[in-house]
C-alpha cells in the first residue's frame, strides 16, 4: 500500500482544519477579505479544502467537481500583490502552527505553499 502525504497527515479531517484556521484569519483579514466576493467564505473554504486534498495524493473529487484546478486563471480577476502574498501566507502559517505537523511535513507544506503563493502573483503593485 502507497502512503501519500495526504495520509501521512492525517486524511481530510486535518485538510479541514487546516484550511478552517486560514479562513478564520482571511475572514477578518483587510486585504484579503475583499478578494472572497461571496459573503459566506464556506463555499471557497470548501473549494480550497478539496484542492488541498487532492494535491497531496487524497481523492480527486475537486478535478471531478470543477475541472483542472488553473489557479493563475482562476485568481486572475483579483489582483494579487506581494502584499497580499504577505497576508496570505501569514494567515496559512498560523493555520499550520495549529495542526500538528511533524517538522518535516511542516517543511513540506510550507516549502509548497510559498512556491504557490509567489506565483500566484499577478500585479507588482496596487494603483494609487
Amino acid at each position: 500500500m502507497v502512503s501519500t502525504f495526504y495520509d501521512e497527515v492525517g486524511g481530510f479531517e486535518t485538510f479541514r482544519k487546516l484550511v478552517d484556521r486560514f479562513y478564520a484569519g482571511v475572514a477578518t483579514d483587510e486585504v484579503l477579505r475583499p478578494m472572497y466576493p461571496e459573503e459566506d467564505l464556506g463555499p471557497a473554504a470548501e473549494r480550497f479544502t478539496l484542492f488541498l486534498v487532492q494535491y497531496w495524493g487524497g481523492p480527486t473529487t475537486y478535478s471531478e467537481q470543477r475541472g483542472h484546478p488553473r489557479l493563475r486563471m482562476r485568481h486572475a480577476p483579483f489582483e494579487v500583490t506581494p502584499r497580499a502574498r504577505d497576508h496570505w501566507l501569514k494567515h496559512f502559517r498560523a493555520a499550520m502552527d495549529e495542526i500538528g505537523l511533524t517538522p518535516e511535513q511542516d517543511a513540506k507544506l510550507w516549502d509548497y505553499v510559498t512556491h504557490a503563493a509567489q506565483f500566484m502573483i499577478n500585479t507588482l503593485e496596487s494603483p494609487a
